[in-house]
């Protein structure tokens, strides 16, 4: 998921690129070494810059797709088309080479798994990065806490972690937006308050809800949730808009 970046204090560093991921055709993992981790919370992102050799700059924050107790950092990018920086990450970058980054930053769209559950994560497109981190932290914490995905991708070739999403232990709900293939028994169709009704728990079971897509999908699914009676209090979001800034 890209952002545009946040601006705060941390210290740029330069990680090595120790593995490139083709995740889709349109999606790369990027596995990082970076020199001075001091380690992150699940749901948190960096910040990413590349200086062209004009001196000119471009940055954008990305979602850390690693758990806090992965071996190395991981970034899951999405290429956009008119993107300053995500063509470059995912076409050209190799392993080898370095990248400037700075982080982690956020405080509030995170999980712990001492924080328990249910977990009710509800994912559009490449916002379900922060939710791998979540997943795979709660699974290395061996956590008991319930955890449930929503996830809404144009098609089944898009969905990012496929294979991992279901080895993770977590009831995983995809629905397929534009595309099916033959056979397929699962949802069908964008993600809205009846839907949200059949897969989420019962507002009473006072789940941690947590949102993360592109603006409009965010809008829809927050306020389709209180409407159906959860605590608008234990509802988190992070968003980002179509051509990946805030």
């Amino acid at each position: 998921m890209e952002r545009a970046a946040l601006r705060g204090r941390l210290t740029w560093q330069v990680a090595g690129v120790v593995e490139l991921l083709d995740e889709t055709p349109r999606v790369r993992s990027i596995v990082l070494d970076p020199p001075d981790w001091h380690g992150h919370l699940a749901g948190q992102h960096v910040d990413v810059r590349l200086t062209a050799e004009d001196g000119y700059q471009a940055q954008r924050s990305y979602s850390i797709a690693s758990a806090p107790e992965d071996e190395h950092l991981v970034l899951t990018v999405e290429r956009l088309d008119d993107g300053e920086v995500s063509p470059y990450l995912v076409d050209e970058l190799r392993p080898g080479d370095e990248l400037e980054l700075r982080g982690p930053i956020g405080g509030y769209f995170v999980w712990e798994a001492s924080t328990g559950g249910p977990l009710l994560l509800v994912a559009g497109g490449s916002g379900v990065v922060p939710f791998r981190s979540m997943l795979r932290h709660r699974a290395a914490a061996r956590s008991s806490a319930p955890a449930r995905l929503l996830y809404s991708s144009r098609s089944l070739d898009e969905v990012i972690y496929r294979d991992e999403l279901e080895h993770l232990g977590t009831d995983v709900r995809l629905t397929l937006t534009r595309e099916q293939p033959d056979g397929w028994t699962g949802y069908g169709r964008r993600i809205d308050a009846d839907l949200l009704a059949e897969v989420a728990w019962p507002p009473e079971e006072r789940p941690l809800v947590y949102v993360c897509g592109p603006t409009a999908f965010v809008e829809v699914a927050a306020s389709s949730l209180v409407g159906l009676g959860h605590d608008a209090g234990r509802i988190k979001t992070e968003r980002f808009g179509a051509t990946g800034g805030r």
